[in-house]
């Protein structure tokens, strides 16, 4: 008679509860939940986060969840209690927190950050975008948050990076080895011949969807209603240029001007929908960093799109966009009324869309490659973890101090 083993454990910490409904950030963490519940694992999702009236029913989905407390010796007896075999944090300000209470208590687990996109990287843009000044790699590695994502990066056996383009920067700028990343899109399903998708006739308008607590959408939301729209709009009168977004901040919502074709909706109830009616996707995006989700849900969508250098960045490799890349103003609209006005070009843009999906994005060799390298990690963990001897050292308590800083506020909370 043999006893049944006890499934693998996860506990993901996350720096909220996901909406999948709201951010691009919200699916990554439902895909990468839904790759280990394919697995077998018993899965707990915990965070000091309050939960919204748009957080997933984590519950309903089948995981364990926990409310969690940050600088509080509460977290080391629950996950020593909890043995994960892997701890996913979401977002290296999660690893700050609570990654080196994981070290201590559950040595043994396989610690993964999964960066969303390098928020360091998202971050210097835009104070390079508000300074009006270029961007470059030494204004990246000069920023203390930098120095901040690359530790935590160090400190875990393995980062998710989701850009091409992110990784470049880790292994060419920084040198950090490749064995401590691996490259992981988001993961959606191949396109196949059963496929169906609205044709050219059967949609209508332009659409931008982002969320409106991303400042690089609020930008794009401003360069479309005082530059792109009223030059497209010109052209192409009976068009109407549909915003989508949850949390817009109140300044958006009030740009909505009906005569002017500039519909501001708020939140889409079926964000795929909206895509999918929509003729062309609109995406002025002058700084951030990572796949961009509305970029992303275009293309599965079979939405053609204009967008920025900044928007299709490490996002389409050596092949071809499914649409534009244009940042002159000029050029963008230009683009934009070719594709709403020219069948062919318009389809074989949607074509293109299905090559980038299936190349770059097909959830079964994705989800394959990640399952790989935990199992390998795994085996080879001791070995791994000496031969990342930086990593070493940042757990060091010489130099832990956000360790130290929770202990202090954990002492000062108890006074």
């Amino acid at each position: 008679m043999y006893l049944k083993k006890n499934p693998k454990t996860l506990l993901v910490i996350a720096l909220v509860w996901p909406e999948p409904a709201s951010t691009a950030a919200g699916v990554r963490m439902m895909q990468l939940l839904d790759v280990f519940k394919k697995q077998g694992y018993s899965i707990t999702v915990g965070s000091a986060a309050s939960k919204s009236d748009f957080s997933a029913d984590m519950e309903a989905l089948g995981y364990q969840t926990a409310d969690i407390k940050m600088n509080d010796s509460s977290f080391d007896v629950f996950v020593t209690d909890l043995n994960p075999d892997v701890v996913l944090f979401d977002r290296f300000l999660t690893e700050e927190q609570f990654g080196w209470r994981v070290a201590e208590n559950c040595p043994d687990a396989l610690r993964i950050l999964d960066t969303e996109d390098l928020h360091s990287l998202r971050h210097v843009r835009e104070q390079c975008f508000k300074k009006d000044i270029p961007f470059t790699t030494d204004a990246w590695l000069a920023d203390d948050k930098t120095k901040r994502e690359i530790a935590s990066i160090y400190r875990c056996d393995l980062s998710l990076i989701i850009s091409s383009y992110e990784l470049e920067l880790l292994t060419d700028v920084l040198n950090i080895d490749k064995s401590l990343l691996l490259l992981l899109p988001f993961m959606v399903n191949e396109i196949t011949s059963e496929t169906t998708w609205k044709t050219f006739d059967e949609r209508s308008d332009f659409v931008f969807i982002g969320g409106g607590k991303h400042a690089p959408n609020i930008d794009a939301v401003k360069c479309l209603k005082s530059t792109v729209w009223p030059l497209i709009h010109k052209q192409l009168p009976e068009a109407k240029l549909h915003i989508y977004g949850a949390y817009l901040p109140q300044q958006i919502l009030e740009m909505n001007n009906p005569v002017g074709g500039f519909l501001v909706h708020g939140r889409a109830a079926d964000a795929n929908e909206v895509m999918q009616s929509a003729k062309v996707c609109l995406a002025p995006l002058r700084f951030g960093a990572g796949i961009k989700g509305k970029l992303l849900s275009a293309i599965v969508n079979s939405t053609p799109s204009v967008t920025t250098t900044i928007g299709a960045e490490g996002m389409h490799g050596i092949l071809d966009w499914n649409g534009y890349i244009e940042n002159d103003h000029t050029a963008f609209v230009k683009a934009a009324v070719r594709l709403y006005t020219t069948q062919h070009t318009w389809k074989n843009a949607q074509d293109q869309g299905k090559i980038l999906i299936n190349t770059l994005y097909a959830k079964s060799s994705l989800e394959n490659m990640l399952i790989a390298q935990v199992e390998q990690l795994q085996k080879n963990i001791a070995t791994h973890r000496k031969q990342n001897f930086t990593g070493a050292l940042l757990q060091h308590q010489t130099m832990t101090a956000t360790k130290f800083m929770s202990k202090w506020i954990e002492e000062k909370n108890r006074g």
